[in-house]
């Protein structure tokens, strides 16, 4: 009786929006057992740090003992036996693999000890996405970006009401809005455009009010393209792909008229400040505001074409990339919302009872550009981007609305990292910051404004994840879905394509198949201002794709050429890898390329599995070859070779990117004493983890790794063993005609070219130098 007693004390001392998202949470908890059993769990509840944001800025704040009860009563919501279970499991594994590590090499087990200690949780994440990161991730961007998903969430509940951005609303309206300031830059900047001639020159207008005809729109449907090459000094190698023949090849602009490039106002005097710390005193006077690479894509951005740049760097070109398709963007935005504001103004100024079809200016929705990133601290550097480039000096400082807890979600805490980690530069650059993969955000822009976490339906620029925009989509038969705001999208970026490939691919198809369609609700529209183009269901005719990545694959190929469809063509970036990534094995080691026939690119899954398992793995069951190493890049692949070799009874052990920590030090330790022959092993993990794996003496490549640097890193982990056993080193790989771009990368043109022509299937290759 006294804790039942004590438990409605509590319930009446709680607010009604707290007892209201006690309500929303579920069930009813018998919340005053678990608080009084586990107290210790209050501290450690991921939920409580984004809920306790929500809850105490706007019911609580002074009341310090009320707030920590409301804790309390969350946190038992997350801790259910199953959870208390699960908790000490981890904590008698996390006993288990200090005991392990240990027994392992001062190296190995710092690597081990501090990766998983410090990154466990966030390098996983991102690999489980449909299950575990959605569990947290849910809970918490759930509420916090419901606002940016509006209809898509449910909107009753109160914790997403205080994160909706709603008193900014009528502020950043573009069907309302009549700003004296935006009005008299836009009238100004059309009068002086209309002056010189030159608005009508301007690429955006001139690709906006191009008016297709259904015969052309049928033969871009129906029609092959027609390719031409072009070579340019910076960017290499150029395909430019089209249906309608009349547009012709591109030249790269040597220098650059600023008065060309079409910027509109604030652009043309912010853009050199910005990216003056990616300009040499090198450059020429005419070259103040483009590096050569940036120059050659903007040249390309401009015109309104797809583009495809396979040749992305972290390390190098990674910022000057996302600078420049930044700039692109925003002058999109602030071009459209210009011609919007002073459409706006001709209309109230205008007679009554006069309609015109001149002021078709608009989308069935509002969003215009979509920003698809992998991580939390790519739409971090994004908004910082766009800010800079809208302060005109330090003195006009731009309105920016929810800025502080955009840091706070989108920010990272310096301490969080482990200070002692030793990881390749590439990994460092790819890792850096807030590496949560969950997540969304609209952003409204008006030239002298910007507003931060807006609905999707008020917002001009979303930046999202895939699977941040997965949650949004939803599936079919799926109650509460919405794709509506991706109707009317004009540009799709999307960055860094090559780390879904590690993440979820199936999320990028899925958003490419929802986006440019009719929505299902007209969400308020003025259908006497939206454009013919849009009615016509001919969005996506218009949509340019701004597509880059890191390497050459035939999925990222696909998106490219399937789902790219805009009328102006395509630029490819095609350049052939000359010197592959074999010539970086330091260690002296056969490699042997064995080549399997496939009559198809479905068939070569099964292909080479026979091949595997009737012709390369009876060669190594022999004891002598201990220490083998099996490099598997598809979970599939690995899942169905794990379960062969249970059913075979192998001695071996296995490592994936799902792998609690304790599980991969035991591995790890029985892989190098020998106590296990072979050790199956994910190309996920190794891109999540980048962990030394010391003991091989024999490599297997079930297929070829995504990442071209990868082969030559897992060859050298070879050197990490004892150099007494080096005449035994061997390395096996697999490849079929479909892997061409792989073994491209890996190996260098013109071997490859021999290698899928030659009669014979199996290749030697040696590295190193003889002793």
């Amino acid at each position: 009786m006294g804790k039942r007693r004590g438990g409605r004390e509590l319930l009446r001392s709680l607010t009604k929006r707290q007892k209201k998202h006690l309500r929303e949470f579920g069930e009813e908890h018998p919340f005053y057992d678990k608080v009084s059993g586990r107290p210790e769990a209050t501290q450690i509840c991921e939920l409580s740090e984004n809920s306790d944001k929500s809850s105490a800025e706007s019911d609580s704040e002074t009341e310090v003992d009320e707030v920590s009860v409301y804790h309390k009563l969350l946190a038992t919501l997350k801790t259910s036996p199953e959870s208390e279970s699960e908790e000490e499991e981890d904590e008698s594994e996390s006993e288990e693999a200090e005991e392990s590590e240990t027994e392992m090499d001062s190296e190995g087990s710092q690597e081990t000890a501090e990766g998983d200690g410090g990154e466990e949780d966030k390098n996983d994440v991102p690999g489980r996405e449909e299950v575990t990161a959605t569990d947290t991730a849910e809970q918490t961007l759930g509420q916090e970006q419901a606002d940016g998903a509006d209809t898509s969430c449910d909107t009753s509940r109160g914790v997403i009401e205080e994160f909706t951005d709603v008193k900014h609303e009528s502020e950043f309206s573009l069907e309302t809005n009549f700003m004296e300031e935006e009005r008299g830059d836009c009238s100004a900047d059309q009068r002086d455009s209309n002056s010189s001639q030159a608005f009508s020159e301007d690429p955006f207008k001139q690709h906006m009010d191009k008016e297709l005809q259904e015969k052309e729109v049928e033969k871009i449907s129906t029609l092959p393209k027609t390719s031409s090459q072009s070579k340019w000094p910076r960017l290499g190698q150029l395909t430019f792909s089209s249906t309608l023949e009349k547009h012709k090849t591109l030249k790269a602009d040597r220098e650059i008229d600023v008065k060309q490039l079409y910027l509109h106002k604030p652009l043309e005097s912010t853009w050199p400040k910005v990216n003056k710390q990616f300009l040499s005193s090198t450059n020429k006077p005419n070259d103040l505001f483009f590096t050569p690479l940036q120059r050659e894509l903007f040249c390309i951005m401009n015109t309104y074409r797809d583009l495809f740049y396979p040749e992305r760097n972290a390390l190098t070109n990674g910022e000057e990339i996302r600078q420049v398709y930044c700039l692109h963007a925003l002058n999109h935005v602030l071009k459209a919302n210009a011609q919007v504001l002073s459409n706006n103004a001709k209309r109230r100024d205008q007679k009554p009872g006069t309609d015109s079809d001149d002021y078709r200016d608009q989308g069935l929705t509002r969003p215009k550009v979509l920003m698809i990133v992998p991580f939390r601290e790519c739409a971090l550097r994004i908004v910082h981007i766009l800010i800079s480039l809208l302060e005109v000096n330090d003195k006009r400082k731009i309105d920016v609305s929810n800025k502080k807890r955009f840091k706070g979600e989108f920010g990272s805490d310096p301490e969080e990292k482990p200070p002692n980690l030793k990881r390749p530069e590439d990994y460092e650059a790819v890792f850096a910051g807030n590496i949560d993969d969950h997540f969304r955000i609209g952003v409204a822009i008006l030239q002298k404004s910007m507003r931060l976490y807006a609905p999707f339906y008020s917002s001009d620029i979303i930046i999202a994840s895939p699977l941040g925009m997965r949650t949004v989509i939803g599936a079919e038969g799926e109650k509460k879905r919405d794709f509506d705001f991706l109707s009317s999208v004009e540009i799709l970026i999307i960055d860094q394509a090559d780390i879904y490939l590690m993440q979820n691919w199936e999320h990028v198809l899925h958003l490419m198949k929802h986006i440019n369609l009719l929505p299902l609700d007209s969400h308020g529209v003025d259908f006497s201002r939206v454009r013919m183009l849009n009615l016509n269901n001919w969005s996506r005719f218009y949509r340019q794709t701004l597509l880059f990545s890191a390497l050459q694959d035939p999925q990222i190929n696909s998106i490219f050429n399937k789902h790219c469809c805009n009328y102006v063509g395509q630029v490819a970036v095609r350049n052939i890898p000359i010197i592959g990534s074999i010539s970086h094995v330091v260690v002296q080691l056969p490699h042997v390329f064995r080549r399997l026939e496939a009559e198809s690119s479905t068939s070569v899954i099964d292909t080479r599995f026979q091949f595997f398992i009737d012709k390369v793995l009876p060669e190594y069951r022999d004891a002598i070859m201990s220490h083998t190493l099996i490099y598997v890049p598809s979970y599939f692949d690995y899942v169905r070779l794990r379960n062969y070799f249970k059913k075979e009874d192998l001695n071996f052990t296995h490592i994936c990117e799902y792998t609690k920590k304790a599980g991969v030090c035991r591995a790890r330790r029985f892989f190098l004493k020998g106590e296990k022959q072979f050790l199956l092993f994910t190309e996920r993990f190794h891109f999540y983890k980048r962990y030394t794996i010391k003991g091989i003496r024999n490599l297997i490549f079930y297929e070829l790794p995504t990442y071209s640097h990868f082969y030559s890193e897992i060859c050298n982990m070879m050197k990490a063993t004892d150099s007494a056993v080096d005449a035994t080193w061997t390395c096996t790989v697999l490849y079929s005609k479909y892997d061409a771009q792989k073994l491209a990368a890996v190996v260098g043109i013109d071997r490859t070219a021999q290698m899928l022509q030659s009669k014979k299937n199996v290749h030697l290759f040696v590295t190193g130098e003889n002793e």
